[in-house]
């Protein structure tokens, strides 16, 4: 007769290997929604959704002494182009004052489409000054949305095109859907943010980072809408 033998037992993980294995299944579903938020941002980048709205709102960037930066001038030009298109009846400039200006953002985006301030080329007439609105709050983005939000419930508006920078729609039009407005993004496609693919891919990195920092906490990512 054959020699019987017992069963090999199969040895079970050691703790170490389900620590790895842990690690390794983290660092994956991490990179998965990395990716995946970058590859939204520039997604969003790419649309241009220019839909009829209440309002259309310009994100806040750089002005000196009343004169919006090349940053913000572009974001001005573009609204100006859609509220000439008949998109909205109302533009919203957004954005406060660092310490010392004379001007907030809000403040120097109204004189530029009401004509009081220096234009371009590419400037269409100025508007009239019951078609612009300035929320001089908000010292980031969110702030900024904010203040529209709180606005638009005392004006009756429902919905918003917002302009900003390519990379920077997703993560604004998040923050105003959040805020119970029907939001679009219309970005800009000129300025010096979107000319050079370094200075493209720059942004697309740290507003990945900002927007799932602000899907975790619902708090702004330190980006003061000065931008340039």
């Amino acid at each position: 007769m054959g020699v019987v033998t017992e069963p090999a037992t199969r040895k079970r993980p050691s703790r170490a290997r389900w620590v790895r294995r842990a690690l390794f299944g983290a660092v994956l579903v991490a990179g998965l929604v990395v990716g995946g938020t970058a590859a939204r941002v520039w997604q969003v980048a790419r649309s241009d959704d220019q839909r009829p709205a209440d309002v259309v709102v310009v994100l806040g960037a750089a002005q000196y002494n009343g004169k919006p930066s090349e940053v913000l001038e572009a974001r001005l030009v573009h609204a100006q182009r859609l509220y000439a298109r008949g998109v909205a009846k109302t533009i919203v400039t957004v954005g406060g004052a660092r310490e010392g200006d004379a001007y907030s953002e809000a403040e120097a985006g109204k004189r530029w489409l009401l004509g009081t301030t220096t234009r371009t080329g590419d400037a269409k007439e100025p508007l009239p000054s019951d078609r612009v609105v300035a929320l001089t709050t908000g010292s980031d983005t969110l702030g900024s949305i904010r203040a529209v939000a709180e606005e638009a419930k005392l004006q009756g508006w429902n919905s918003a095109v917002i302009v900003s920078d390519p990379w920077h729609s997703l993560r604004s039009r998040t923050m105003a859907q959040d805020f119970g407005l029907t939001a679009w993004s219309s970005p800009t496609r000129r300025g010096p943010i979107v000319q050079t693919r370094e200075t493209q891919i720059n942004y697309i990195v740290r507003e990945t980072g900002a927007l799932l920092y602000y899907r975790l906490t619902h708090a702004p990512a330190n980006d003061h809408t000065v931008v340039g």
